[in-house]
């Protein structure tokens, strides 16, 4: 496997892995602690579903950033809005960490924090988007798929690290003092996350296919308006591609540590290590589904990924259920890094190649962060709502979460490879005949 990747690919990437490190922070916290901070309640299910709540928030704000993004950097640059998005989710995350807690400051700490999520989230809707376009915008063609999806690697790298610094934090002191002050020692290093973020953005240049379109007069003054006028029987299939990613990434990475401790009894430090080892092993499976992508196409890549993550629903809550950790882990691995790699690296392939440059990252935002929003923002509180209505049992979860992976399967099918794929695969069917 010849790996071709470029520079502004790695420089994307780090960037992405950066400021993923801010907002996957909160999901992490959002299960574990911000209850008992924000939401201290008589009723403990009461308490994480409404700590589950604002982490939903943050993905109902991104689809607005991400639209007001997109537009801006398909009129002035995709490296340009990359910087704007670092400086958002830093400034809000550090922001987090100096938040009073409900017992000093009352109904306002858990308001701030709403609104700090909210701004988390207009900054994280172009971020994964920009960054996958500035790849994919300096690849070779027959390299698209693994430079497109090399930020996904900075996505897991940044959870990794948040994750990680989450885990050792809580490791070193007692959960008194935890719960009391040491949980913003996570969201506090955001400030000096985002000076490195800027420091290696300013060394990747612009899209050299956005600056020809520009010259060219291809970019368009009205990216939105264009995007339905010209190309809006794509917006659908666009959505439907990135569901699967989104239940993939967040029932596993946020839901399931709350369930191992609220409903299994796993000490944190299990769920924990679990992230930590799944996103670590991305390092190896995010450039080989990209590889994939490249060798036999995105449809099958999108294709297998969700349809073994429906298939694999019921048997990861059962996994759960052992409490062993090895058993555990091994769950989060095959759903969270095996099927989901699969999934998002095709994904970012199929967004890049669906919309023309002009308003490519006004369309790849919109389509992928509205499906975010209703999906990968929902998922962890309807499935904590789905746990306690039916009593523990994890079936209902198992099933929605399987259709709506068979969805992504759907809009996969209503979406052409490309064409030096097709002249490709042409060749090798004429081949035969030609001997």
């Amino acid at each position: 496997m010849r790996l071709r990747i470029s520079r502004a690919t790695v420089g994307s990437t780090v960037g992405t892995a950066l400021e993923w490190y801010d907002f996957s922070l909160y999901g992490t916290a959002a299960a574990l602690v911000l209850p008992q901070v924000f939401f201290p309640s008589g009723d403990p299910v009461v308490a994480t579903l409404s700590s589950l709540a604002t982490f939903a928030v943050g993905f109902f704000a991104r689809p607005v950033g991400g639209v007001i993004i997109g537009i801006l950097g398909d009129r002035v640059g995709r490296r340009t809005m990359l910087f704007v998005t670092l400086m958002v989710m830093a400034v809000a995350s550090t922001l987090i960490g100096v938040l009073p807690s409900y017992a000093t400051a009352g109904v306002f700490a858990p308001v701030a924090l709403v609104l700090l999520r909210v701004v988390q989230g207009l900054g994280a809707g172009g971020e994964y988007a920009g960054a996958m376009l500035l790849s994919a915008e300096h690849a070779e063609t027959r390299a698209r798929g693994i430079n497109a999806s090399a930020p996904t690697l900075g996505n897991a790298v940044g959870s990794l690290v948040a994750t990680g610094v989450f885990f050792l934090t809580s490791a070193v002191m007692s959960d008194a003092a935890f719960t009391g002050w040491g949980w913003r020692i996570p969201f506090l290093l955001s400030c000096l996350v985002g000076v490195a973020g800027v420091i290696v953005r300013l060394k990747v240049p612009d899209s050299p296919e956005f600056e020809r379109a520009k010259e060219e007069g291809r970019a368009t003054r009205a990216p939105l308006r264009t995007l339905f006028a010209t190309s809006g029987r794509k917006i659908l299939p666009g959505m439907l591609i990135s569901v699967a990613p989104n239940v993939i990434s967040y029932l596993p990475s946020v839901y399931a540590l709350s369930y191992l401790t609220k409903e299994v009894g796993a000490a944190a430090w299990v769920g924990l290590l679990g992230i930590v080892i799944a996103n670590a092993l991305k390092v190896v499976t995010v450039p080989t589904a990209g590889w994939l992508c490249d060798r036999f196409g995105r449809r099958p890549v999108m294709m297998t990924g969700a349809t073994a993550a429906a298939l694999l629903f019921y048997p990861f809550f059962f996994l759960l259920d052992t409490g062993t950790p090895v058993v555990i882990w091994a769950a989060l691995v095959l759903l969270y890094t095996l099927c989901n790699d699969l999934t998002l690296a095709s994904q970012a392939t199929m967004m890049f190649e669906l919309f023309p440059v002009g308003y490519r990252y006004t369309g790849v935002t919109f389509t992928r962060e509205i499906a975010g929003a209703v999906v990968g923002g929902c998922i962890p509180f309807v499935a904590a709502a789905l746990t306690s209505a039916s009593g523990g049992q994890t079936w209902p979860i198992a099933l929605v979460c399987g259709l709506l992976c068979l969805l992504s399967v759907l809009g996969a099918r209503f979406i052409a490879e490309p064409e030096h794929l097709r002249r490709r695969d042409g060749a090798r069917v004429a081949a035969p005949a030609g001997g």
